[in-house]
């Protein structure tokens, strides 16, 4: 059975990393647009340099065995086609969480990825928890 092939309002990945960035920025929804034809922020040119220079090695073939991981703060950074098929480190304010893009986080933000916030699960008060269990008797 063969894995359906991905599409983009319409778009096949090749066509969408061939585009012209314009193009792109076209057909992205209205909030990413917006943002993008405001033109890209300093940190975010800083990560689009580094992909752009890690796309122009592949192609002349990597020199490491493993991928290369691009660790950025920046949240705020839209998935655009010529990031598919790398791995950031997106920080959540404790960790870099690595992240691989894949075809269907096209138009979506960085920090969708990495929340920020965990699930507290709080534990049964074990001795010495509180002042008052100091009183308690040891069964």
């Amino acid at each position: 059975m063969a894995r359906k092939e991905f599409k983009y309002r319409g778009y096949t990945l090749e066509e969408l990393q061939e585009m012209p960035m314009d193009n792109v920025i076209e057909i992205l929804p209205s909030r990413q647009r917006r943002s993008l034809k405001r033109g890209f922020l300093p940190r975010q040119k800083k990560i689009l340099d580094k992909v752009r220079k890690l796309n122009n090695e592949g192609k002349q073939g990597n020199k490491g065995g493993k991928p290369q991981i691009i660790k950025t703060h920046c949240r705020d950074m839209i998935v655009l086609p010529e990031m598919v098929g790398m791995i950031f480190g997106i920080y959540n304010g404790k960790v870099f969480v690595q992240v691989q893009i894949q075809p269907e986080m096209i138009g979506c933000y960085f920090g969708e990825f990495a929340p920020t916030r965990q699930k507290v699960a709080h534990g049964d008060p074990g001795m010495g928890a509180t002042r008052s269990s100091m009183f308690v008797p040891l069964k």
